[in-house]
């Protein structure tokens, strides 16, 4: 294999360094909250976001005067991205079905998806008030029928972001607070004098949002491990400089640590959009945070073929990844682990951010290798149930388990089996002559 890297990131030693200081502050302000609940996340609030307000808690009335901020257009736009969203995790709903299935004669065995009863939606807002986040936890949490969701954001600016804030509330949130952080994740999940406790906290954030909720996972389920946005584009000669350094640009700007990735089977587009970064950064707006990623987290990687750009493509496992290809369809029959796939120079990773309907919390960090991303089945468990409704499927299954029971030593089991078989066996079932 044939692989150039002509730009490489921030060492994995200095990255594993960085991670254990937020590990260790984490774990102690968690602590804290459990100790000291409401007071420890008021003095967190005054720390780190300077804000105090009388409850944390928003009530109907200052939610509608905080919405009816929101400018006619942006409202308009928030509800067309919302529906997109909902019409997406609707048809996902419908593709899962109860079922119920009769496997031998007088045996029934089935499965129930039920909502999780409770869910705690954190939607960061800190530096970027992340309206789409709204749409991507709360109302897909409202298509599964959650009957208590709650959501959870930081203040911007001081206040409360009133967009986020419409957000959440035509998303079906049922609870609003404005806290932000470790905060925020730790009241939801281990309660407070003033907050009753989630069964599941979803949403992104930043290294501490997303270690909170690594050392929460357990006590609450998590829609899954995320860390800072990680994008790749994947592309040969059939595009230009411009669109790839936009796309890499584009995802770097959400944070100093968010790895983009230029995957190329063409040496003179990987030195072309390395130029043109350079350009972009110059003029882009966002470009203090956009450099220090790229610069620290950045990698342009050249490869000989396509098969070999899949096999570096599928060991990254990267959570956005941009396919501008002469064989797309073949990227997408062949890929096995992202966390999601935006398909032509049509398609970008914003469309999928913002609105286009699919969900925008995705797995970072290769954990698109073992899960996909949040969607409505996330807020779903399947529960399986059985049922034996003759007196010679009791008799018949239980011979069998009784057997098997005992083949482990566990005789109490074998003996819930045999007094199956004793109350419901006749001489006429041949339970025994089946098990033989």
């Amino acid at each position: 294999m044939s692989v150039i890297h002509l730009k490489h990131g921030k060492a994995e030693a200095a990255r594993s360094e960085d991670d254990a200081k937020v590990r260790a502050s984490v774990e102690s302000i968690l602590k804290d909250i459990e100790a000291r609940g409401d007071a420890a996340v008021r003095d967190l609030s005054e720390k780190f976001d300077k804000y105090s307000p009388h409850s944390f808690r928003l009530s109907e009335g200052e939610i509608e005067a905080l919405m009816n901020r929101v400018a006619a257009r942006d409202m308009e736009d928030i509800k067309f991205a919302q529906a997109q969203v909902r019409n997406f995790a609707q048809a996902q709903r419908d593709s899962m079905r109860d079922i119920e299935v009769e496997t031998l004669p007088g045996v029934v065995l089935g499965h129930r998806n039920i909502p999780v009863q409770s869910v705690g939606c954190y939607i960061p807002g800190g530096k970027f008030p992340m309206v789409a986040s709204a749409h991507m936890s709360v109302a897909t949490a409202s298509v599964a029928k959650v009957p208590r969701i709650i959501a959870a954001t930081p203040p911007f600016k001081g206040e409360p972001n009133p967009a986020v804030i419409a957000a959440m509330k035509l998303g079906g949130a049922h609870e609003i607070y404005v806290m932000g952080g470790i905060q925020a994740i730790g009241a939801m999940a281990l309660g407070t004098q003033t907050i009753k406790a989630v069964d599941m906290l979803v949403g992104p954030g930043n290294a501490f949002v997303a270690e909170a909720k690594r050392q929460l996972y357990g006590r609450v389920g998590i829609d899954l491990f995320a860390g800072p946005t990680e994008t790749m584009v994947i592309a040969d000669d059939t595009v230009d400089s411009e669109i790839c350094a936009t796309d890499l640009l584009g995802q770097a700007e959400h944070g100093y640590n968010s790895p983009a990735v230029l995957l190329t089977t063409s040496r003179k587009l990987a030195e072309a959009t390395l130029m043109e970064i350079e350009r972009i950064l110059k003029i882009l707006s966002t470009a203090e945070t956009a450099r220090k990623s790229w610069e620290d987290y950045g990698e342009v990687i050249v490869c000989d073929t396509h098969e070999e750009m899949l096999a570096v493509a599928n060991d990254i496992a990267s959570e956005h990844v941009q396919v501008m290809t002469d064989r797309d369809d073949w990227y997408l029959e062949n890929m096995h682990s992202y966390g999601a796939l935006f398909l032509g120079a049509r398609t970008n990773v914003a469309n999928g951010d913002k609105v286009i309907g699919t969900n925008h919390t995705l797995p970072t960090k290769k954990a698109g290798r073992y899960t996909g991303g949040l969607w409505v089945g996330k807020f779903l468990k399947t529960h399986s149930y059985q049922r034996i409704t003759t007196d010679e499927a009791a008799a018949m299954i239980g011979a069998y388990g009784s057997r098997l029971c005992i083949l482990e030593g566990f005789v109490g089991h074998a003996e819930q089996c045999n007094v199956r078989v004793r109350r419901y066996g006749r001489r006429n079932v041949p339970y025994g002559a089946a098990a033989q």
